[in-house]
């Protein structure tokens, strides 16, 4: 039976690449995929990844090719992406304790929370969050998908993440112990080398921000310690970190090597790639 695939991308802009190169990744494994955006938005890809002729500012270079702005174009012009899943009507956002019923809100979250986790043991194999600048608006602390990631995690089955996205996983936290559930894990994602300096921006508004408003590889040093640790791998082409369930992918140039991990993950059960695990004492 073909595996089938949850991919969640932000309503404001995901990038080009990080999109196409899992999603041809998986189209060739045959794959069944689902998108899914946090309130049934359709996705809209960030113009610069469209264009061969802009200049990324950290690189000093394009990072898209011709060809890859055709494919991101091309799917952009088709119907793939319309009508995604809407999260906000899927899962159930979290109580204020303030509420004067919140014992039975609460109830009735956790109730929603199991049928959620239930339909996603019929329903996926595996789990994709897609980078770009456009997570860090609705998607990083968004609570919808850190209850999606959890339920992913406490059914034990792979989450992959790139860039931006990479966020999610060090906010998903169990309410209890407010641990990140990438405590003591290995994983990559955009470090501070790639950050921009200024004119980080996001479709469907006009505000543009200087550089992001945090530091990602700062936010997965903290998250993954003690026992776990961020690997940037500033200064080599591609930087894919496997340490299961977690799939991580530091930005463009990653996209293919995750969606290419994730089926090796699926398929042949690798869970460990990418790092040196130290030995534990």
């Amino acid at each position: 039976m073909s595996r089938r695939i949850l991919v969640v991308l932000s309503e404001y802009g995901y990038w080009g690449e990080e999109l196409i190169g899992p999603l041809e990744t998986f189209d060739k494994a045959g794959y069944h995929v689902t998108f899914a955006t946090p309130t049934g938005k359709r996705p809209v890809a960030l113009p610069p990844s469209m264009d061969p002729d802009y200049i990324d500012p950290p690189l000093g270079r394009s990072v898209t090719t011709p060809e890859m702005a055709a494919k991101v174009k091309a799917v952009e012009a088709s119907d793939r992406l319309d009508h995604p899943l809407d999260l906000s009507s899927w899962l159930p956002d979290r109580p204020y304790r303030s509420k004067p019923y919140f014992l039975r809100d609460w109830e009735a979250y956790n109730t929603r929370l199991e049928k959620v986790q239930e339909q996603i043991a019929d329903r996926y194999d595996a789990l994709l969050i897609v980078g770009g600048s456009g997570p860090i608006v609705d998607l990083a602390n968004n609570w919808r998908v850190h209850d999606l990631i959890l339920a992913f995690y406490a059914l034990d089955r792979p989450i992959a993440a790139e860039c931006y996205g990479v966020t999610c996983l060090a906010f998903a936290r169990d309410q209890e112990d407010r641990q990140s559930i990438i405590r003591g894990k290995h994983v990559t994602g955009h470090c501070i080398e790639y950050d921009y300096l200024d004119g980080t921006g996001f479709v469907g508004t006009d505000f543009n921000m200087g550089p992001p408003p945090y530091p990602l590889e700062y936010i997965l040093r903290d998250a993954t310690a003690p026992g776990g640790a961020y690997h940037g791998n500033f200064g080599k082409t591609t930087s894919v970190i496997v340490d299961y369930p977690f799939i991580t992918g530091r930005s463009t140039p990653d996209s293919y090597l995750t969606g290419q991990k994730t089926v090796e993950v699926l398929e042949n059960g690798l869970r460990q790639w990418g790092f040196k695990a130290q030995p534990k004492d």
